[in-house]
């Protein structure tokens, strides 16, 4: 069943965003070659000076738990503990999927319900 991460670190000094995150580039680019590893994006918010958003998909709870035991994820820790993050009780969250599908139908409408039900 594949699972998502999703959540937001905010750091304490937003200037350093772009800096965080191009030299974050090696060990976003390492996540990707994992096995499993569908998405593994960490992107800027443009609203919220200093948030930067994480998003993961990964094949299964076996392929995040590889990877949460690979050196990729704790290089990037070590990588993140160079720029002091603001207290929060924001948590990155992880996520199953039982179902997915299109927000658009066949006709190009957008649908917030599922038209099929969970095999």
């Amino acid at each position: 069943m594949k699972v998502i991460i999703s959540g937001s670190i905010d750091l304490q000094d937003p200037s350093q965003v772009k800096e965080m995150l191009v030299s974050a580039r090696p060990h976003i680019d390492g996540a990707l070659t994992e096995e499993g590893c569908i998405a593994y994006d960490w992107t800027e918010d443009h609203l919220v000076p200093g948030r930067v958003h994480v998003y993961e998909e990964w094949t299964s709870s076996e392929t995040l738990e590889a990877h949460l035991r690979d050196h990729w994820y704790r290089d990037m820790g070590a990588h993140l503990a160079k720029f002091p993050f603001k207290p929060s009780n924001r948590v990155i969250k992880k996520y199953r999927v039982d179902l997915e599908e299109p927000v658009y139908d066949a006709s190009f409408v957008a649908r917030g319900h599922f038209s099929t039900s969970k095999a």
